[in-house]
């Protein structure tokens, strides 16, 4: 041994004198710090002499250096520069990545300075490490790999009798299989990373205490019918855990105060606690004028601080506990029709949302979720998934400050449903031992731990295809009581069957997740075998649309994957799902798109033709929904498969993964309106949609159907009154469509009846038939189509003759080709396009640039991919967010006008 410390001392002393001289990491009691960087190495070049390794002074030199408090292994190597990730997600390049060297454990190790003196304690607190770990400090094991294990084993350990004036932690995180650990697996959504996953992918914290050290702050809320006008009860939590050997009175004090401003409300008591026990402290009190929390679309979002601290007979701080949280209720049923309804603060609330993909090497980035959730509320979305996928404290402290909700639970089709019944498995995993149940138990009561404070959390489900089985049904459910859950919890996402504690989850895994055409939503009769139709609650389902724009697919296609894209339809594609998934080409979508267009001319022709489809598709299944919210068997929700992509993908997401919305994002916002008319391909009937809680009244409704030649074959004016919460058939539309030769515009206008303000414009291209659905012959990924819509009518479109310009009218405007005008202030760009043609001007997309061509990302848009009628007149503005470069162009183009460019003054 002595031989072996002397090789790996090789910094001498003098390093260890500089570690010892540095500020110690935490220095107060109730103080936590993060672990902030990593020396990274193989065990393969390191060794695995855990003992040696995790003494002060050891040469890591030729280590890779992480400035990362939490990655994975290929995130670390990413992060340390032997990696580039735009070349690994180029093409096929991702593949090439050598796995090997990744059978074996790595090492993640940091030096750190404490000041341990008499009375002070310390802990290390993990969050999970993939798949497990053994953890070493100052040459001996604080935890091994049998405990420390699962990708949400949060684990606390008491290192005060190790700890030093220098320390050196050493984890070892082994290998990480997606079937047989409990890890944040991919299944098919994409190619799986070359490290599955492993490494410390979450935070590694030293705390310090006093005598007295407490466990999460759980905070319980009682609140009356009349919210915000009557008191509201508040309850503080913790467990208290005395370090001593001797009995410690403390006083217990705590503290509730609005985020925004105003008198704290603090309270306090005195508590005994025996001898190295635990015991639950409690305090109780009331908060006279309670500000109500709502999800974005309902209201404001006021957080409230809460401490509770413990302090010593001598005054002196021992440890807090410290949480955010907002008043608010959260309650689920399910129906007659076995449906699930959830309500948030007494009012029914219909779910609209998508499932959120973390970054493929699980690297977290809080400026990009910031950035994705505003998105997600930007579309119309109140609410994001997480399968598997619970992410960090900071995902749900932006949740709780924007207002979007979140359905939080375990993932699907590995370990996490290895039971016996579940016949799905790609493998034969072996099913639940005595040991995994711990794990899973202890990942149950960290993340409960994690998320139960956090307005934004709607429910958990603690299962996803499969149920859990009747011994972790009920250890779910105990370890959720224990940290005084107060939302749903959710037996699973499908109705397969359900843990008899928990009853019917109420929501449906039927799919789609390959294309269908719009008229699939509205076709709900018989609901027996219509699958993922506008009825009841879709836990995850989509037409498997999300093509990126030409600009992102060239950041990560070679040209012969370009040319793939139109010229080999079947093809399977890498940037897909995985290689043995169902959806690893585009046979069923490409078919669609080349019998309903016909056969693409170009790769532009084809990305164009594509936006189509997907801002069709996606437009379609949310108004669906939403148009459905008051049916005879009600919609009660949906969650789109999927939101975002773990890496740039060519399917299943809103917006792409450089952040760049396209004809999927924008047909999804126009469907997410919280004011709408809608069109019903089915019945050919016209929606007014409300989802509002405040918004009522008069209003009017103007309907016009143009033909090809920009001929107004039908037009209306109704006057409406429109009700919160409810959505309603308004007007048929069957006598105006009856003689359709090809293809017509559908145009619907809803106006506010008092001050004339346009509050919702959609137009639709609607064939001379729909599409015809084969249901009989319904796999669970799709319903075929036996003959499609003809829409190459509108290849043959005559050219349009359209003027852009931008302003504020203040400033200078300067015209560009093509006749295009536009001017800026600030971030915000406002467009007027004008129809100055007697034909439609079908699909009009915008795009901003900047002085290298690129596109501006990230922004939002009011609208976008607009179609106007003949001398039709509307105006969108464009907002570029914090970190996206200078706009200094404007690039339109549309299926029948010609490509402009403009550059902005």
């Amino acid at each position: 041994m002595h031989t072996t410390l002397t090789s790996l001392l090789g910094l001498g002393l003098s390093a260890i004198a500089a570690t010892a001289n540095a500020a110690a990491l935490v220095s107060a009691p109730g103080q936590a710090a993060v672990i902030p960087k990593w020396d990274l190495e193989s065990t393969a070049k390191a060794g695995s002499d855990l003992t040696a390794l995790s003494q002060t002074g050891v040469n890591t030199a030729s280590w890779h250096h992480v400035n990362e408090s939490k990655c994975t292994l290929m995130g670390c190597l990413i992060a340390a520069g032997v990696y580039n990730d735009s070349q690994l997600f180029y093409s096929d390049n991702l593949a090439s990545v050598d796995a090997n060297q990744f059978l074996v454990p790595w090492l993640y190790r940091q030096e750190f300075t404490l000041d341990p003196a008499p009375g002070k304690h310390y802990f290390l607190q993990t969050h999970g490490v993939t798949s497990r770990a053994d953890i070493y400090l100052n040459g001996k094991q604080v935890a091994d790999k049998s405990f420390q294990t699962g990708a949400y084993g949060g684990h606390v350990y008491d290192i005060t009798s190790l700890a030093a004036a220098a320390n050196a932690l050493v984890i070892r995180a082994y290998p990480t299989s997606y079937y047989y650990d409990f890890a944040l697996g991919w299944v098919d959504w994409n190619p799986w990373p070359a490290d599955n996953g492993t490494g410390v992918w979450r935070d590694v914290e030293v705390k310090q205490t006093g005598s007295v050290a407490l466990g999460p702050l759980r905070v319980v809320t009682g609140l009356s019918p009349q919210l915000g006008k009557q008191p509201a009860n508040v309850t503080l939590k913790a467990k208290a855990t005395n370090l001593e050997k001797t009995a410690i009175t403390v006083s217990a004090s705590g503290s509730v105060v609005l985020e925004a401003g105003g008198e704290p409300l603090v309270w306090s008591k005195l508590v005994t606690i025996p001898p190295l026990t635990t015991t639950d402290i409690i305090l109780t009190n009331t908060v006279q004028k309670p500000s109500i929390w709502w999800p974005k679309q309902w209201g404001d979002q006021p957080l409230y601080k809460a401490n509770l601290t413990v302090t010593t007979a001598d005054g002196a701080l021992s440890d807090v506990a410290a949480s955010t949280f907002g008043f608010r209720t959260v309650t689920s049923q399910v129906n007659s029709f076995n449906d699930t309804l959830f309500t948030v603060n007494g009012q029914p609330f219909q779910v609209l949302g998508g499932g959120y993909a973390p970054d493929m090497f699980l690297r977290w980035d809080a400026k990009k979720w910031e950035t994705e959730a505003q998105y997600t509320l930007n579309v119309g979305f109140n609410t994001v998934r997480l399968e598997g996928k619970n992410e960090h404290l900071e995902f749900f402290e932006t949740a709780d400050r924007l207002g979007l909700m979140v359905l939080a639970g375990w993932e699907c089709c590995d370990k996490w449903e290895a039971w016996s019944y579940n016949n799905d498995l790609a493998v034969a995993t072996p099913v639940w031992t005595a040991a995994d149940y711990v794990t899973a138990n202890a990942s149950m009561i960290h993340e409960a731990s994690m998320l139960q404070t956090h307005p934004s959390v709607m429910a958990y489900l603690v299962g996803s295809d499969y149920w859990p089985d009747d011994t972790a049904a009920p250890m779910y459910v105990n370890a959720l009581k224990a940290a005084d859950w107060q939302m749903p919890v959710i037996t699973s996402a499908s109705k397969r069957s359900y843990a008899p504690i928990l009853g019917p989850g109420g929501m449906k895994m039927d799919g789609p997740y390959d294309w269908v055409p719009p008229n699939y939503w509205y076709d709900t009769e018989p609901s027996a075998d219509r699958l993922g139709a506008a009825f009841g609650f879709g836990s995850e389902q989509g037409a498997g649309v999300g093509t990126p724009d030409l600009s992102s697919l060239k950041k990560f296609l070679s040209q012969s994957d370009l040319d793939d894209l139109w010229k080999n339809p079947d093809k399977d594609l890498f940037h897909m799902s995985s290689a043995t998934s169902s959806f690893h080409n585009r046979k069923i979508y490409n078919t669609a798109l080349w019998k309903r267009w016909g056969s693409p001319s170009s790769l532009e022709d084809y990305v164009l033709k594509a936006q189509i489809t997907d801002y069709e598709a996606n437009r379609a299944e949310f108004e669906g929904f939403a148009a459905l919210w008051n049916a005879k068997r009600p919609a009660t929700g949906v969650i789109y498969w999927m939101l975002t992509g773990a890496f740039p993908s060519l399917h299943w997401n809103i917006w792409d993964y450089y952040q760049h919305p396209a004809g999927g994002y924008f047909g999804a916002k126009v469907g997410s309106r919280v004011e709408h008319v809608a069109y019903d391909y089915v019945h050919k009937s016209v929606y007014l949609i409300n989802r509002s809680l405040d918004k009522q009244g008069a209003r009017t409704l103007d309907v016009q159907v143009v033909d090809t030649t920009g001929k107004v074959t039908y037009s209306t004016t109704t006057k409406l009154t429109t009700t919160p919460n409810t959505s309603k058939s308004i007007l048929s539309l069957t006598s105006a469509l009856s003689n359709i030769k090809d293809v017509v515009f559908i145009r619907l206008v809803l106006s506010d009846t008092a001050t004339s303000t346009v509050i919702s414009r959609n137009v639709y291209w609607v064939a001379k038939a729909i599409d015809t659905l084969d249901w009989p012959n319904s796999e669970w990924y799709v319903t075929p189509v036996t003959k499609y819509s003809d829409y190459t009518a509108l290849n043959k479109l005559a050219t349009a003759n359209v003027s852009i310009t931008a302003s504020p009218a203040t400033t200078n405007n300067k015209t560009g080709p093509g006749g295009v005008k536009c001017s800026t202030t600030g971030t915000t760009t406002v467009v007027t396009l004008e129809n100055l043609s007697s034909v439609p001007a079908f699909f009009i997309t915008l795009n901003l640039v900047d002085s290298a061509g690129k596109d501006v990302l990230p922004l939002t848009w009011t609208d976008n991919y607009v179609t106007l009628l003949p001398k039709e007149k509307i105006s969108v503005s464009v907002s570029a967010l914090p970190g996206a470069a200078a706009p200094v162009a404007v690039l339109a183009r549309g299926k029948n006008i010609p490509k402009a460019t403009v550059i902005l003054s």
